[in-house]
């Protein structure tokens, strides 16, 4: 059985937390949740646990800490003054599950809305009842506290303009609203509200087989579909312990960064006109499209495709593929240096993006801000490198570093990054290897239709596998890829039946998103546009 990798006491949480931070070099808080215990059919020493997933600096050990909670209390300690990113995760949990956080220094929700009765992913919520929100939320709880904390005094309060950036609002990238304290054009406070695309991701998860959830992992990130599918699978298999094919290895290695493509166009694009930079979103736009037909060639589906299976992929590379391929990628490469010409030596393009929207890489790594905001930070962490999966390690490619942390940073350490996918993706064609692209593995994957129509073992496990789901033995694991944003991970939980217990997505944009309020402040209201759109929020992944 898979287990946490340390089980402690919860009057323990913050001493243990702060020595695996202060001496053992945990310093990057993952995430934070907690499992609802009431239906599992293993005794536990109590209904709730709450879970830590921490890693260390270097980015080579990671560690889940677990603690069960007292059912009379439902409180632990909060450690966000440890970990600026704990103040969004405490926030979910308690929002999610009903557990308190003593000292924490906001605890509301954050994903449901305000006038929510209950806790959504307890067992015993009734997954049908719909709860609608009636009255808007000012956020001057919120607001007021963060101003006098800088030191602004009720009656200074009068001479700042109080203004919403979003949720309906064509340059807020997602239905986010930020409602901001303005001098003049500055911002001097920013308090970020999400919840408006909650669609139950992690509720639905529950209620569904495995195979039956990678459907909804496409809606999590929509820009780069497949590497949701990628990670997710890949977290199943790593629990399932089966290995999947060298050939399904590859493509699923070609197809991701295929999507990384797709994923930092549509960021750079949409950065663009935000900018003023029209005709850049055209030049980058066009072979983004050219991208989609493929996807739909391949997988029948251009957005959501829903590729991977649990073992193995949906279908094999089509003859011609490699031609189709290549053309993509030479009008990409054509695409970057066409966009790159407007702007590399553009004054203006320069001063609207440098030394604007400074993420400190201190700060992000407290945050827990991973992918490229990260490595633009100056932060070199990527999974692909310091974690390798699928082969990683015998691909010749270059981790993409900025100096500074600022939007030009992060805008062209995201076209640098698209040159670098194109290097994998044709080294990935040229060892690409034959053989199946899925696993001999008959408990998992389904049977050939021959066998599902000529005899009746077949039939039966097709019937097997489609109505009760693939048997995952019982257990808790965190699995995690690098994504186009960042660090995307799964924490699972099976009681070893065909349905997952729990599934907790970590996903890259929640913590980016958590940090930006501070990232913002100071700046003027224009360039805290621009910094968004550099950032690549994607509310499907953090509203879950």
């Amino acid at each position: 059985m898979l287990k946490p990798d340390m089980l402690i006491d919860a009057k323990d949480i913050k001493s243990t937390i702060t020595r695996l931070k202060n001496e053992e070099d945990y310093t990057i808080l993952l995430d934070v949740t907690a499992i609802d215990y009431i239906q599992y059919p293993d005794v536990t020493p109590s209904r709730f646990a709450v879970i830590y997933i921490l890693r260390t600096s270097n980015f080579k050990k990671q560690l889940t800490v677990k603690a069960y909670v007292d059912d009379n209390t439902l409180e632990v300690d909060s450690i966000t003054d440890l970990f600026y990113s704990a103040d969004w995760a405490e926030r979910e949990t308690f929002d999610q599950y009903g557990v308190k956080f003593k000292g924490h220094p906001n605890l509301k929700r954050v994903l449901n809305h305000h006038q929510f009765v209950g806790h959504p992913l307890r067992k015993d919520y009734e997954i049908t009842k719909g709860q609608i929100c009636t009255e808007t939320e000012d956020l001057m709880d919120e607001m007021i506290p963060l101003l006098k904390r800088k030191g602004y005094k009720q009656s200074d309060l009068e001479d700042l303009m109080m203004l919403n950036v979003g949720p309906s609002h064509p340059a807020s990238h997602g239905t986010i609203r930020n409602f901001v304290a303005m001098e003049g054009e500055t911002i001097k406070a920013c308090v970020t509200e999400i919840g408006y695309l909650h669609r139950g991701f992690e509720k639905a998860c529950e209620t569904h087989t495995y195979s039956q959830v990678i459907p909804y992992t496409d809606r999590l990130n929509y820009c780069s579909a497949m590497l949701n599918n990628v990670g997710y699978c890949k977290a199943i298999e790593d629990m399932l312990e089966i290995e999947i094919t060298p050939r399904a290895k590859m493509i699923r290695v070609l197809i991701g960064e295929l999507s990384r493509l797709t994923d930092h166009i549509v960021c750079n694009a949409a950065n663009m006109v935000d900018l003023g930079g029209l005709t850049n979103f055209w030049y980058i736009f066009a072979p983004r499209d050219k991208a989609y037909d493929l996807f739909s060639k391949l997988t029948g589906a251009r957005l959501t495709n829903s590729y991977t299976r649990i073992g193995g992929l949906e279908f094999d590379l089509y003859d011609g593929f490699d031609e189709d391929l290549e053309d993509v990628l030479k009008d990409v490469e054509k695409a970057i240096e066409d966009s790159l010409s407007l702007v590399e030596h553009n004054k203006i393009f320069h001063d609207r993006t440098q030394d604007v929207g400074v993420i400190d890489a201190q700060f992000a790594l407290d945050a827990g801000i991973t992918g490229p905001n990260l490595r633009a930070a100056g932060v070199p962490f990527d999974l692909r490198k310091d974690a390798p999966y699928y082969g990683y390690e015998n691909f010749d490619f270059d981790v993409v570093v900025g100096s500074h942390g600022d939007v030009y940073d992060r805008i062209m350490c995201r076209f640098e990054e698209m040159r670098q996918s194109i290097r994998i993706i044709r080294q990935a064609m040229k060892e690409m290897p034959d053989g199946p692209v899925n696993a001999e593995h008959p408990a998992i994957l389904l049977p050939p239709k021959v066998d599902v129509y000529n005899n009746i073992e077949g039939l039966m496990n097709q019937f097997k596998l489609t109505f009760e789901g693939i048997k995952v033995p019982k257990g808790e694991y965190y699995g995690a890829t690098e994504a186009a944003n960042g660090e995307l991970g799964f924490y699972t939980v099976s009681d070893g039946s065909g349905t997952p217990y729990k599934v907790k997505c970590r996903p890259p944009c929640y913590y980016s998103l958590g940090g930006y309020a501070k990232i913002v402040e100071g700046t003027m209201l224009a360039d805290a546009i621009v910094t968004m759109a550099s950032m690549n929020f994607i509310a499907g992944e953090f509203d879950r």
